[in-house]
Formats: structure tokens, sequence, C-alpha cells
């Protein structure tokens, strides 16, 4: 079985859009490798670490990562399971248009100062929209291409994304955190259970997570459940099945986190994304 499964979604000229798979298999850094172009990518599933030169990002469904053409990176695989993303490819031109300045490097060739943005609930639908409604054919490609950009104005949005303001010992102790959230998503975590796996203390991990993502560290873990449901709804049948797995304590509870943070239940994602 190949490392990689890449699948074609939609190519406009303008837009591009791809879903990939890894196996995760590889555990270490792998050799290094660079995009052709630059590259907007959304995981959806999974987590891994993107490594350029001494920097990291975690790679998890509350981010958005920035592939620059042309600059090199590695890849790792600290937790089990493998990772999936949506990956967009947007024209130059375009891309200009939509990225503030400030997020652009000032090299002749066009990519981000960054390695990645956190971005918000919305932002993590309109990923699994613009999937499921592409993959099941039930949209065309001049309403996809609305979603896309839409998604990448969010994204990059000032009121919705977030650039931390820490020190870098202060990002990799969260970084090992998001790590720990995601190996075990259905998990009830409590703070003395994340203080004990990491190493200091409760009340520390907290204020330093808070400086690092700019929301509570409960919430985090809470928008890496629900990202997985947006993954996992359109395969469902029984809700209650998908909540109980995902952790949540009934369907009820699944059901109203879902909607606080998605405007919507997740039976109306579902038939949405069915008919999109």
């Amino acid at each position: 079985m190949p490392e990689f499964e890449v699948s074609h979604l939609l190519d406009t000229g303008t837009v591009a859009v791809r879903t990939v798979h890894c196996d995760g298999a590889c555990r270490h850094r792998s050799a290094e490798e660079c995009a052709s172009a630059t590259q907007l990518v959304f995981p959806y599933r999974g987590v891994y670490l993107r490594h350029v030169g001494n920097d990291q990002a975690v790679a998890d469904a509350n981010h958005v990562l920035f592939f620059n053409a042309g600059e090199g990176y590695q890849v790792s695989h600290p937790v089990e399971g493998g990772d999936a993303c949506l990956s967009l490819g947007l024209s130059e031109p375009l891309l200009r248009e939509l990225a503030p300045k400030s997020l652009l490097n000032d090299r002749g060739t066009l990519g981000f100062r960054r390695q990645h943005l956190r971005i918000d609930p919305r932002a993590q639908a309109l990923v699994a929209l613009l999937r499921h409604s592409l993959e099941n054919g039930t949209i065309e490609p001049l309403e996809a291409e609305g979603l896309l950009l839409t998604l990448v104005c969010r994204s990059l949005g000032p009121r919705t994304s977030h650039e931390p303001g820490a020190t870098h010992a202060r990002r990799r102790l969260a970084d090992r955190v998001k790590l720990l959230l995601a190996g075990d998503l259905s998990r009830r975590w409590t703070l003395a259970e994340i203080a004990a796996e990491i190493g200091g203390s409760p009340v520390y991990l907290t204020q330093v997570f808070q400086q690092v993502e700019g929301i509570p560290l409960y919430r985090y873990h809470l928008r890496l459940r629900l990202a997985r449901a947006l993954d996992l709804v359109a395969r469902y049948e029984d809700l209650s099945a998908l909540a109980a797995e995902l952790g949540f304590s009934s369907h009820s509870h699944f059901t109203a986190a879902f909607r606080q943070a998605y405007g919507r239940s997740p039976t109306a994602f579902k038939q949405s994304a069915r008919r999109a």
C-alpha cells in the first residue's frame, strides 16, 4: 500500500482542490520535500508535525498550514493513525488578492511568512462541506469555487485567525499538549492527567496554552472532536453512536456543542453536505 493517496476533486485553472491521505507509518522525520506551488493545506483527520528548518508546526484540524513553493520541509508522525488533508491551490494573482500583505513574505516567489494559522469552527465547517460535496458530486464548479474563496478569506482574515505571540519554549510545550489531545480524541481529559503526561503544573499548562493558541485548552480539544464529527457525520445513521465514539456524554450534548460551533445540527449539516 502506498504511503500517500491523492484524490483530485476539482481543477478549474484558477483553483485546484485535492485530498491527500498519508498512512503515517514513519514516526521520524521524512526526507526533505518541497511543494512546486504554494498551497493552503487543511488537515481534517489525524495529526502530524511539519518541520521547516528549526521550526515545527502541529498539523491538526484546528489549523491551516502554508506550503510555500520551493521551501524545503519534513514531516513526522509522532501519533499513530495517519492523517488526511484538504489541499487548496490558487492561482498566484488570486492568492495575492485574497491574502493580507502582512502574511506574505517579501521574497520574489509568492509565499507566507508563517507555517500555519489557527482557524475557527466556521472555517472547519466549510472545509467539510466543500470536501463532502465534491466527493459526492453534488456541487457545481462555480459554487465550489465560491465556497473555496469564502474559506480562504475566513481562514486568513484577522477576525478569525490567530497568530501566537509566545516564546519558542512555550510553543513547543503547547505542541506537546496538542499531540497528546489528538492521540485520543474521545478521552475526557482532566488538567491533572494532562499535566502528569506532559510535566508541569495544571495552572502553568493552562496559562501557556492560552497564550500560544488564544483559546482555552478545553475549547481547543472540543474543536478537534467536533472537526472529527464533520469528517464522520455523513457515514453515520445513528448519531448517538457517533457522539459516544467522540466521547460526548450524550446525543443531546453532542448536538448542542455541534450547533453552537457550526450554527446547525449534525443532521442538518449531513443533509446540506449531501445535497450541496
